[in-house]
């Protein structure tokens, strides 16, 4: 026997109704495919790591090390500095990050401060020197250094004696000798007091 046409006037309304697919409950039970589940409409750790280590304002102007912290991982609290830093260098990837940075994630530093004093000392030490120069014009992440002038070269291939920072050692520092074409070695340097005892000899490469 054919089913009878929705519209006809033999069928009640509420017969009509009963025979058609519960849809709304099917859409209630239905879900996203797996591969949809998780998807998040945010930015990645990476990006995120991008933003934190730029350099606000001026930075490139600054005369000293302090006046060229002006990223937010210089400013935010540590630990937040630190979550993220491990987050955007999870399995392995490589992220630019100040030297002090590393050497905390590392626990070879006790606090963030602690690379500050470092920075500044070295800073106050060179300042009272003639011929150092502070050059803070480096890319995100990175860590301004001090140049020698007297010992440049004058050649578009030459760079003169540069003191830099590291976290390769706990001395913190490297020195680099001028060189014309071929880079010499750097020479670790043991801390502050070891630049200050050596600092008379480093001016004479």
């Amino acid at each position: 026997m054919t089913e009878p046409m929705l519209d006809s006037p033999t069928v009640s309304a509420s017969t009509a109704l009963s025979r058609l697919p519960n849809q709304r409950g099917d859409q209630i039970k239905r879900r996203p495919p797996a591969r949809l589940s998780g998807l998040r409409v945010e930015p990645t750790a990476a990006l995120e790591w991008s933003q934190a280590i730029e350099r606000m304002g001026y930075a490139t102007a600054a005369s000293t090390p302090a006046q060229a912290r002006r990223s937010w991982v210089e400013r935010a609290p540590e630990r937040q500095v630190l979550h993220l830093f491990r987050a955007a260098s999870h399995g392995g990837n490589t992220v630019q990050a100040p030297w002090w940075l590393r050497a905390l994630h590392r626990g070879d530093l006790v606090h963030r401060q602690a690379g500050f004093a470092v920075e500044d000392g070295v800073h106050e030490l060179l300042a009272n020197r003639p011929g150092w120069f502070y050059v803070p014009w480096v890319g995100d992440g990175e860590d301004g250094y001090w140049e020698y002038v007297p010992s440049d070269p004058g050649t578009s291939t030459g760079l003169p004696t540069t003191v830099t920072l590291t976290d390769a050692h706990l001395g913190w520092l490297d020195v680099h000798p001028a060189h014309e074409n071929d880079p010499r070695p750097a020479v670790a340097v043991a801390g502050l007091a070891g630049l200050a005892a050596r600092l008379a000899e480093i001016e004479g490469w």
